[in-house]
């Protein structure tokens, strides 16, 4: 069994790129693989490995610039959902184009996992579900509005389009893991929203503490890695992806005319050229060829 941690915070790093490689090395001699993204904002990503591995790369982020009390969530995972290790310089760690948003400054109101349910139940309450569409479409929280976004960079359109549908309302927002939350909580302060709210560690930490029995959340939490998603406990869903568009497919997308497995899906059929579509489909073929030898192939990491 391998350790997933998910994590990311906010802090001033002046040198990004000086981070890097020293992170890069101690993951691939760990035996650690996912995705880190640096940018002089702060640290975001996912990484899984080895008990010992993880908890090496950890006490090195802890000991950069103004990390001392990163937190993180952990899962479980009977393989590594990842093909490789990517550590990145970003202009930003989650990308929402507000160069004024600073969740560093200030931030909405942290709300327990136990506390959450009758926060959203409120009447004066409207919830709101910053992730993108495709995450939304396989679970969400009960009664929560879908912005129907492609990616958090429309979200701040959408909510000035949309914010006199919320006069007079609390407003509370969730996303997976909770970094999400963290700039559009500080965006709705300087937009003057007076009471704003989000879920404490994201729906991940939702699933893990709250027992399904008493749980307002229905359905599966979309997550970036082989695993795609996760139910109450943190246990593995049954949905696969697409590996051309990385949009989740359930057992009857597959059976949609336009699903081709390595190729498209329903959803991304018009979004990519034929030769796109014969590129994969070769990946899709040295993937199957590498298998029959048994040995790994990086096809799908590579996007």
């Amino acid at each position: 069994m391998f350790t997933v941690a998910a994590l990311y915070h906010f802090t001033r790093f002046d040198d990004p790129a000086a981070l890097r490689a020293p992170l890069a090395d101690l993951c691939e001699g760990e035996g650690v693989k996912g995705s880190l993204l640096i940018a002089r904002e702060g640290i975001n990503g996912t990484i899984a490995g080895p008990r010992a591995g993880i908890d090496a790369v950890l006490a090195h982020i802890r000991a950069l610039p103004g990390c001392a009390d990163l937190d993180w969530k952990e899962s479980a995972a009977a393989e590594i959902p990842f093909g490789k290790m990517k550590v990145r310089l970003k202009r930003e760690i989650v990308t929402m184009g507000q160069p004024d948003v600073d969740p560093r400054a200030r931030v909405g109101h942290y709300v327990e996992p136990k506390d959450w349910n009758a926060l959203i139940s409120a009447p004066d309450t409207v919830v709101i579900d910053t992730r993108n569409d495709y995450e939304v479409e396989i679970g969400t929280f009960e009664g929560a509005i879908d912005p129907g976004t492609k990616s958090f960079r429309e979200f701040p359109q959408w909510w000035r389009d949309n914010a006199y549908r919320f006069h007079n309302k609390r407003v509370a927002m969730f996303c997976t893991g909770g970094i999400r939350c963290e700039k559009s909580t500080n965006f709705l302060l300087a937009e003057g929203v007076p009471e704003v709210y989000h879920l404490k560690g994201g729906i991940l930490k939702y699933l893990e503490e709250m027992p399904e029995e008493g749980s307002l959340w229905h359905g599966d939490c979309f997550v970036f890695d082989s695993r795609v998603s996760l139910r109450h406990g943190l246990v593995e869903g049954d949905y696969d992806s697409c590996h051309a568009c990385r949009r989740p497919v359930s057992a009857h997308d597959k059976s949609h005319p336009d699903y081709e497995q390595g190729v498209s899906c329903h959803r991304c059929i018009g979004e990519y050229s034929e030769a796109d579509r014969a590129r994969f489909r070769e990946r899709e073929r040295q993937m199957r060829l590498a298998a029959d030898r048994g040995e790994a192939h990086l096809g799908r990491d590579q996007s």
